[in-house]
């Protein structure tokens, strides 16, 4: 509710309601002629003539997604304008010294809305932090999400391996601790146990009821029988961090649970990162550094909905000190932009979805094209995470 509009067409008689054809002929219509004879190498100028043709806080009149997709037509035009790699424009023209090839989240679990088990808890991932470069990452990444294969069919059946939205591997568990004990397991198997950590995707919005969780909400039979208070999931996320290599915990509580988000940021266990909290939105933002909620944002492209306001939002967070991770959306094409932006703002870390599936391989094999290109001036984030 906090993101920027994406603009959909509602005649459910074409593609469900979901069609973008508004979008797209405010693009042809409206936006192209407010663009003629603008520099596509100054990016600002650009967005700001969005913004300023739109005239809604949220992109509402022209839609972000159409607005998103000429700010990136844009900045891919800019960097051929100058002859440069889309990466090396990105850092031209945000002020970034310094290019990084981020940590890939690898999405090896998947739950919530994401898939159709009964696993409340959205996603676990794996994070190849002891890599020493980014195609080693990948192997590292791909390897564990092939043990994990086997590690669920030796458990639940060959029909068990089935793959959400992002890639993630769907058995029908119920419980956190079942999903990271297979995790656990895979990655035991690939000998590479202190080279990797975890991380969750909680998604909590999706399970909260009122002021408490119901960590079962997904299991019809169960239902209501299993919730937590703000105070239980803290110390709930404080055993699984115990237990469990676990470095980052995505939305561990509802997007309006600013005091328990805050709590649990505070005891420094891990990477608290701020999804439908902060929705990519600069206000909120502002706010969750103010107070200290949380101490990463996860940057959504299209809640945000241009290149510039990313940037600015990308400062802000790196100002505070914040971990900064660059993410797809579930329903993602199979376009490389998020992997150029990771590397331009070297924001360190990206959450692009599991080692397969073309949209999501997209992103990942850019990464190892940039790395190449780099050749020995190529810089990969895992060391900034051992060191800390």
């Amino acid at each position: 509710m906090y993101e920027a509009v994406e603009l959909r067409d509602g005649d459910k008689g074409k593609y469900l309601g979901h069609g973008v054809s508004r979008a797209v002929k405010n693009i042809n219509e409206k936006i192209s002629e407010a663009l003629i004879g603008l520099d596509p190498i100054h990016q600002y100028q650009i967005d700001q003539a969005l913004l300023d043709l739109d005239k809604t806080e949220n992109k509402a009149d022209l839609g972000a997604n159409a607005i998103l997709a000429v700010s990136i037509a844009a900045c891919k035009a800019g960097a051929a304008e100058k002859e440069v790699p889309l990466y090396k424009h990105i850092a031209d023209i945000s002020g970034n010294t310094g290019l990084l090839l981020p940590v890939p989240a690898f999405s090896v679990i998947s739950g919530g809305k994401h898939a159709g088990n009964s696993l409340s808890v959205q996603g676990i991932m794996i994070l190849p932090t002891g890599a020493n470069t980014f195609e080693e990452a990948m192997q590292m990444g791909s390897e564990t999400y092939h043990h994990l294969k086997a590690v669920i069919t030796e458990k639940y059946g060959a029909d068990a391996c089935n793959v959400g939205e992002d890639g993630g591997f769907a058995p029908n568990i119920s419980s956190f601790k079942d999903g990271l004990d297979l995790v656990n397991e895979a990655i035991e198997r690939t000998g590479y146990n202190e080279r990797i950590k975890i991380a969750m995707d909680v998604a909590a919005t999706e399970f909260c009821i009122g002021t408490k969780y119901d960590l079962d909400i997904k299991s019809p039979n169960k239902s209501g029988q299993n919730f937590k208070s703000g105070e239980d999931m803290i110390g709930m996320y404080t055993q699984l961090c115990t237990d469990y290599p676990i470095v980052s915990i995505e939305e561990p509580f509802d997007k309006e649970d600013w005091e328990n988000t805050k709590l649990f940021s505070s005891l420094g266990i891990c990477q608290v990162v701020g999804d439908n909290l902060l929705a990519s939105n600069l206000k909120r933002i502002e706010r969750a550094i103010h107070e200290s909620t949380c101490n990463a944002l996860l940057l959504k492209l299209n809640q945000i909905g241009t290149v510039t306001e990313a940037i600015e939002v990308v400062k802000l967070a790196k100002d505070a000190n914040w971990g900064i991770v660059v993410s797809q959306r579930s329903g993602e094409t199979e376009d490389s932009f998020i992997a150029d932006l990771a590397v331009g703002l070297a924001t360190g870390q990206i959450k692009a979805g599991a080692p397969c599936r073309g949209e999501r391989l997209a992103k990942y094999n850019q990464l190892l094209r940039i790395e190449e290109e780099l050749g020995d001036q190529a810089d990969y984030a895992g060391e900034r995470w051992r060191l800390s």
